[in-house]
């Protein structure tokens, strides 16, 4: 009897100590407590060393896969107007290419080999006077003093003959030209659109002197389908009485690195605009350059 109540003792004493020791140490009822934070952090941690780790592939891309991503509103099927990029998407690093030192001349070259300064801005942009397709933005709308005054002329002498035209895309600045060639990178890809758009800084739009025209209804604005109309033949016959030429010619792609484009107009003034089309050339074969590479 007395054995078993000492046993009871002991039993119910060591109960108490455990009890005891439990309310004393309260960050031992805590640790459950602390293993989920410090697990939750773990998570966030690994969550950011992978978008690091993505951020590092990135810029470890080269040029033609940083163009596969797009720096436009892909839930639409136009540039978004009000994005502006500081720079080209896709650096040029060909060293045949060259910057152009007098770029305000009017029968600069400008092409895949001969670039604008990226600071180049035509100072005598004026708002030309002539119909433009619906949506044109003030922007497209102006050209350098001297083409405003030729493309006005050309516009009021094809009305004069039955011809009816409309403006598409004159003068872009830098960052306009950034933010579309973006555009049709992530549309048809890199490669693709190398052969009918320009790298900011090698379009002939950045220089004031070029127009994209179209026929009077609006149809086939800067698509193939403008060729062969009667406003392109007309086209072909007398731009250059106005001192532009067809920039692209058709059959001259490896000479000028585009697609036939006859809708693209180029302001060169109206001598070298009449030799470059009684002798059926081109402005890099007119000063002796070598075929563009694509």
């Amino acid at each position: 009897m007395i054995v078993s109540i000492i046993l009871i003792s002991s039993l119910l004493s060591g109960c108490s100590e455990k009890i005891l020791h439990a309310k004393t140490n309260p960050e031992q009822s805590e640790v459950s407590h602390k293993v989920q934070p410090d697990n939750e952090n773990k998570d966030v941690e690994t969550t950011d060393q992978r978008q690091n780790d993505v951020n590092q592939s990135v810029e470890n891309l080269n040029p033609e896969e940083q163009a596969e991503t797009p720096l436009v509103d892909q839930s639409s099927g136009e540039p978004p107007v009000d994005q502006t990029p500081d720079s080209p998407p896709v650096k040029n690093n060909d060293d045949s290419v060259q910057v152009i030192s007098n770029p305000a001349s009017i029968p600069v070259l400008v092409n895949k080999q001969n670039k604008l300064p990226d600071s180049y801005n035509p100072t005598d942009l004026v708002n030309t006077k002539i119909p433009f397709i619906s949506g044109a933005t003030n922007e497209k709308r102006k050209m350098r003093n001297v083409a405003a005054t030729a493309i006005n002329q050309l516009f009021s002498a094809a009305k004069d003959q039955g011809i009816s035209l409309l403006g598409v895309s004159a003068y872009r600045s830098h960052e306009t030209q950034t933010t579309l060639f973006n555009y049709y990178v992530t549309r048809d890809g890199y490669k693709k659109a190398r052969n009918y758009s320009a790298l900011p800084g090698t379009s002939e739009h950045e220089t004031g002197l070029a127009i994209d025209v179209t026929g009077g209804n609006g149809k086939c604005a800067a698509e193939d389908c403008f060729g062969g109309t009667k406003e392109a033949i007309w086209l072909e016959k007398h731009a250059a009485e106005y001192g532009f030429i067809i920039r692209y010619p058709q059959g001259k792609d490896s000479i000028t690195g585009y697609q036939y484009e006859p809708w693209h107009l180029r302001y060169v003034g109206k001598t070298i605009a009449l030799e470059i089309m009684n002798a059926g050339i081109t402005l890099e074969e007119y000063f002796n350059e070598v075929p563009v590479s694509n």
